[in-house]
């Protein structure tokens, strides 16, 4: 049995584990309305290759006679329609008479994404990092109901990885000092980092006490290496910083001491 089909199971008591698409709308009745969503505290949901990532979705729901509940939210990739990540459930708080505070929990598991799309010709698990956008549907006391499509957008990012060697350490002040580092990123094809080619990074430089500031700019070669030269002229710490994109998380390495002679 595969992985993907064991997630299933694990949360059909709950909520579906596959996410589908439906057509874009916003319907019900009643009064009953989201108004407020927030998803993983605003900030973008970064997934790696071996540990499942859980995040929040909290949802302000209002209706005059109160709210009942959650019934279903789902979430998936705005650009191609994919979402694998699990619905596990919502808990709600009652903050007044009219108005509760609820928080659905979703959950991606990185060994399922492949095996979510391996019917598909041409499926590429990479493809389902992006935008992505939130379904939900909300009921009320008074029998109330509310159907709506992208109550709110965010980003789901491969995880990514960088180093810093500085080189030769101790350096004759004056003299060449090597950088050299390696960005990777998570593919979910096959469970493993791989370098990331044609990006821009940034080397950063600090003396001690101080804080880092750009020297210069540097793009990673067909494997994710990066290479480049300074001159040495006091003792400090070098790092590369990566601003990230839109399917990749930003990331910066541990900085690299090195003293000058």
């Amino acid at each position: 049995m595969r992985r993907g089909i064991a997630a299933f199971a694990a949360v059909a008591a709950v909520g579906a584990a596959v996410v589908t698409a439906p057509a874009a709308h916003a319907e019900g009745r009643g009064d009953i309305r989201i108004v407020k969503t927030v998803v993983n505290a605003g900030g973008s949901v970064i997934v790696g290759v071996k540990n499942v990532k859980r995040f929040p979705i909290v949802m302000t729901i209002k209706d005059n006679s109160g709210v009942k509940g959650v019934a279903h939210v789902s979430a998936f990739n705005t650009s191609n329609l994919h979402g694998p990540v699990s619905y596990l459930g919502t808990s709600c708080r009652k903050s007044s008479s009219t108005t509760s505070v609820c928080t659905a929990t979703m959950e991606f598991d990185p060994s399922w994404i492949d095996s979510y799309g391996s019917g598909n010709e041409g499926w590429d698990a990479n493809s389902v990092a992006g935008t992505w956008q939130v379904n939900a549907t909300v009921e009320a006391n008074d029998k109330d109901y509310w159907i709506s499509d992208r109550i709110a957008t965010f980003k789901v990012k491969r995880a990514a990885t960088l180093t810093t060697d500085a080189a030769p350490e101790p350096v004759k002040k004056g003299g060449t000092l090597t950088v050299t580092g390696k960005l990777s990123r998570a593919n979910w094809t096959d469970l493993t980092y791989h370098g990331y080619t044609k990006q821009v990074v940034k080397l950063q430089y600090k003396t001690p006490g101080g804080a880092y500031h750009t020297v210069k700019t540097a793009t990673t070669d067909s494997a994710g290496r990066l290479r480049t030269t300074v001159k040495a002229s006091a003792s400090g710490s070098w790092r590369w910083a990566f601003l990230g994109t839109t399917t990749t998380m930003k990331v910066v390495s541990t900085g690299d001491a090195v003293t000058v002679k």
